[in-house]
Parts: structure tokens; sequence; C-alpha cells
């Protein structure tokens, strides 16, 4: 198994920026596949990036250009680099993690079995 203990969240104005960190402990084996998710109160929870073993990338369309996702696997901490924020962007931010990447479910839930508690990111305007 893994733990997932994200850190970084916080308020900020817009065209700010922020950076979100994961640190993963246990099996690492488990934490092949990482992603961020955020979800907004009446809202489902959303996919926002996702990140494999070999770095490879993929972006839900509203962050594109704007955030950027990154692990350090030596340090077993996954990163998301959030740039040029907006209003829309104010959410609770969950880092996810499982042993394999399955392509269709990157960007969805169902996709990991690992789940950190949160951190609140809140961009005013």
């Amino acid at each position: 198994q893994v733990q997932l203990v994200e850190s970084g969240g916080g308020s900020v104005q817009a065209g700010g920026s922020l950076r979100l960190s994961c640190a993963a402990s246990g099996y690492t084996y488990y934490s092949r596949c990482m992603g961020w998710f955020r979800r907004t109160p009446g809202k489902e929870r959303e996919g926002v990036a996702a990140i494999d073993s070999g770095g490879r990338t993929t972006y839900v369309d509203s962050v594109k250009d704007r955030f950027t996702i990154s692990r350090d696997n030596a340090k077993n901490t996954l990163y998301l680099q959030m740039n040029s924020l907006k209003p829309e962007d104010t959410a609770v931010y969950y880092c996810a993690a499982d042993s394999d990447c399955v392509r269709w479910l990157l960007l969805h839930s169902q996709g990991y079995t690992y789940w950190g508690q949160g951190t609140q990111v809140t961009v005013s305007s």
C-alpha cells in the first residue's frame, strides 16, 4: 500500500502561482501511476493531470499550458505547478496513485486506488 500527503495549497489572486506537492510513502510499486484531481462543492471530482512512471503526462484541456505535473522518483514526491491561476481553479486538490496507468482512466477516479486527504486552493479575482 501507499500513503499520500498533499501540501502547498493556499490562497492566491488570479494570475498567481502555487506549487502543490504530494509525498508518497509505503510501497512505491503502488504509486507508479499518479495523478491530481480536484473537487468543488456540488461537482464531481475532476481529473486535472496524470503522470506515469516514465514521465509521460496527460492534462485536462482547461489546465493545459498553465499547469505542469512532475515527479521526483528519488524523493517519492509528485508535484503540480499551477501558473496563471483563475478563480475557477478554486477547489480541493487531491493526489492519487495506483500501481499501473490505464490509459483511458488516467483522468478518471476509477483509475486510482490510493488517495490523499486533499489541500485547498482558493483563487480570488
